[in-house]
């Protein structure tokens, strides 16, 4: 990290340099001796003072110049093009294609800065290896950080999943100075050799930024004279981050009392008239959130079209929703008043999102003229794209993507292949073969297994240490956490055979800890509907295809995978209305009657829009412990897993009804026998390709059977 040179923020790398210079100056002039007592060095005369610097050439009225701002996001610690759960390379992400297009574009442009968006240093078993396994030395730049030091980056900024390992982690991660309660921000460690900014995050414990909320990135850029000549000019780019308020909800455990936040429309109406009374040409913000229609609040998830409003941003580089932006396509993601995905711009605004890990790189070009006094923007020369990896389709439909930079895998090479050993380690096996392709019409066999460990885990704890509880039943629930947003490959997907630790992971993908909530028959009713948002409202008379699933994401899709529980979901009702005859052993729930509930830090600490009491006042445990190792724990411990005992149980199934038309939804192509497998025979293939060229075909719910 680059702090500014400001009392407000941490002491910089320079100052300290510039300090011992002048204590070494200073020994000198006293007469340092040779340790034997015997010399006193003569004081040397003064040297004479420096020449002063030529000022620099007047920049010519007119002069003109192309500068590409190039942004990743949400990289998720995908190094490599390689698949930790699979053990086998996936060519449709990866840093190491990024960084071709880095190249390449910096052969198309004179003048390129590079930011990171952040959501960097977590989301794959290598994360989690350096993190938490075996936690890589100070000495030692994360892996991530080590690929994106070689490119050299000129910004970057903080995403929510910075957080989720704890500010000491957290802390050495970046390298050090964070001024925050249990962390000592004297500690210097390898991290990335560029400034993080973070503007709308403060510290508790100092009442000032966590990180510099900004910096100005000082660039000597080639330009072109009016009468033609290459001149060089200096160019000031102030660079202003902000993250999402929800960082404060997410992991509550790791920064509540320690760290505040702030809206970015607040943090940023503070600090760009300070970036611009210091001199930047150009301001950029680093929004790690992407774009929402609502009305503004300070705590908002995605506010850039209310940031981008906000005077003195000449570019916005989001994320956080793992969408692109521009979309030219007949069908583009976000279609907000105020968003022109032809023009690239948000209000006015030039704006790009490029995905996520790693698939695509952000690319604004803006052509800025100066008018003797200041540099404009030329608006209308300025061009917007998000650049895939994906270069096209071979003769065969396969997707065909960009070249790995040949320079990054070498740099992690022995990181990678430790955490490949790790995620080796066996830890028991299964008779069937457990996957999420069609966990959302109701196949339960990836899922089971983890409600299963929860629910295990919760009530030995409950018997152990929470006497006060131990007559209330134990639940579980648990999401389909891979269920197809990034493609057809994006599902759990465990073999029949030996299980290790990074099928576990496949099943658990994120480093959630396990907490036990206590909630009413009522409120657990009130949790499945809104779980149920998963799906589009059906109409029994369109005779037009209908999408059954929603934008609402899969891995807030709970549900309960037991005997003991069972409901309906009937799609043909509006949302919080689809829960139908819920019962427990067999006889309708009683509203007034508690259960203990087991589920993960995230949902029971920031679940409030499922209930109001997932606000964390209903945690009755929150454990230290992972879900992940919780699940681990009891692979091991059953050593064998079966479909009979571990994947069968279906707490839920659709409302039966009769429709005009076909009732659609997506999954992975070639898929159809894991859904025969799973005893669902109202699903049906429709189309082996849906066209997108992301592997999923088009299947068929049958909602009368």
């Amino acid at each position: 990290m680059k702090p500014l040179a400001n009392t407000h923020f941490p002491r910089t790398a320079s100052m300290t340099a510039c300090a011992a210079l002048i204590a070494t100056a200073m020994l000198s002039a006293c007469g340092g001796g040779d340790g034997g007592g015997g010399v006193f060095l003569p004081v040397p005369p003064p040297a004479p003072a420096p020449s002063p610097a030529p000022a620099p050439a007047p920049i010519a009225a007119g002069t003109r110049a192309t500068v590409a701002l190039l942004e990743t996001t949400d990289l998720h610690f995908n190094v490599r093009s390689y698949d930790y759960f699979k053990l086998a390379e996936d060519k449709s992400y990866g840093y190491e294609r990024t960084a071709t297009l880095i190249a390449a574009a910096r052969k198309e442009f004179a003048n390129t800065l590079l930011f990171d968006n952040g959501d960097t240093i977590q989301g794959t078993a290598l994360a989690d290896y350096e993190a938490l396994v075996s936690r890589i030395p100070c000495t030692q730049p994360l892996s991530m950080y080590k690929a994106m030091n070689a490119a050299g980056f000129d910004a970057g900024t903080l995403g929510n999943h910075e957080f989720n390992y704890g500010l000491d982690f957290l802390n050495q991660a970046i390298g050090g100075g964070l001024d925050v309660e249990g962390v000592d921000g004297t500690k210097k460690c390898a991290g990335p050799n560029f400034p993080l900014v973070l503007a709308n995050v403060q510290s508790v414990k100092s009442g000032k930024p966590l990180l510099a909320p900004y910096t100005i990135v000082n660039k000597s850029f080639t330009a072109t004279a009016p009468d033609g000549s290459r001149v060089t000019v200096p160019l000031k780019v102030g660079v202003i981050g902000f993250t999402t308020p929800g960082i404060m909800n997410w992991d509550k455990r790791y920064l509540e009392g320690k760290l505040r936040t702030e809206g970015a429309v607040e943090a940023a109406t503070r600090y760009i008239p300070e970036l611009r009374a210091k001199g930047a040409d150009i301001v950029v913000a680093l929004q790690h959130g992407g774009l929402d229609a609502a009305a503004y609040t300070p705590t908002m998830e995605n506010p850039g079209l209310h940031l981008s409003k906000v005077p003195g941003i000449d570019a916005l580089l989001m994320g956080h929703q793992h969408g692109v932006f521009p979309d030219r396509g007949a069908s583009p993601g976000f279609k907000q008043p105020g968003v022109d995905n032809a023009a690239g711009t948000v209000n006015g605004v030039p704006a790009v999102m490029p995905s996520s890990w790693g698939k695509a790189l952000g690319v604004i070009k803006l052509e800025l003229s100066w008018d003797g006094k200041a540099w404009t923007i030329d608006k209308s020369k300025t061009a917007v794209e998000a650049r895939s990896t994906q270069t096209g389709k071979d003769d065969a439909g396969k997707a065909v993507y960009v070249d790995a930079d040949p320079a990054i895998a070498p740099l992690i090479e022995t990181q990678h292949q430790a955490a490949i050993d790790y995620v080796k380690t066996p830890i028991g096996s299964t008779d069937f073969r457990m996957n999420t392709y069609f966990a959302d019409v109701g196949d339960p066999g990836a899922i089971q297994i983890v409600n299963q460990a929860q629910a295990d885990y919760v009530k030995s704890y409950i018997q152990a240490n929470l006497p006060q509880y131990a007559s209330l039943p134990v639940l579980s629930v648990s999401a389909p956490f891979k269920s197809g947003y990034e493609g057809g490959r994006d599902y759990t997907d465990v073999a029949v055979g030996n299980l290790a630790i990074f099928n576990a992971a496949d099943l658990y993908l994120y480093p959630n800890t396990v907490y036990a909530v206590k909630v009413t028959g009522a409120e657990i009713k009130a949790w499945l509907e809104a779980a149920a948002k998963r799906f589009n409202k059906i109409s029994t008379t369109a005779t037009a295809d209908q999408q059954l699933i929603s934008t609402f994401p899969g891995y807030n899709f709970d549900m309960f995978t037991t005997p003991d529980v069972q409901y309906e979901i009937d799609v043909t009702q509006e949302v919080g209305g689809r829960i139908r005859n819920l019962t427990y052993l067999g006889a309708a729930i009683d509203p007034a009657k508690e259960f203990v509930i087991a589920t993960n830090n995230y949902r029971a600490t920031s679940g409030a829009s499922f209930i109001p009491a997932l606000d964390g006042r209903a945690t009755i445990y929150a454990s230290p412990d992972a879900n992940r190792d919780v699940l681990i724990a009891y692979v091991k411990a059953k050593k064998t897993i079966t479909r009979a005992a571990n994947g069968a149980a279906r707490s839920w199934r659709f409302t039966k009804a009769t429709t005009a038309g076909n009732v659609v939804f997506t999954s992975g192509q070639g898929q159809l026998a894991s859904a025969t497998a799973a005893g669902l025979d109202n699903v049906s293939l429709l189309t082996a390709d849906d066209g997108s060229g992301k592997g999923r075909s088009v299947y068929k719910l049958d909602l009368g059977k």
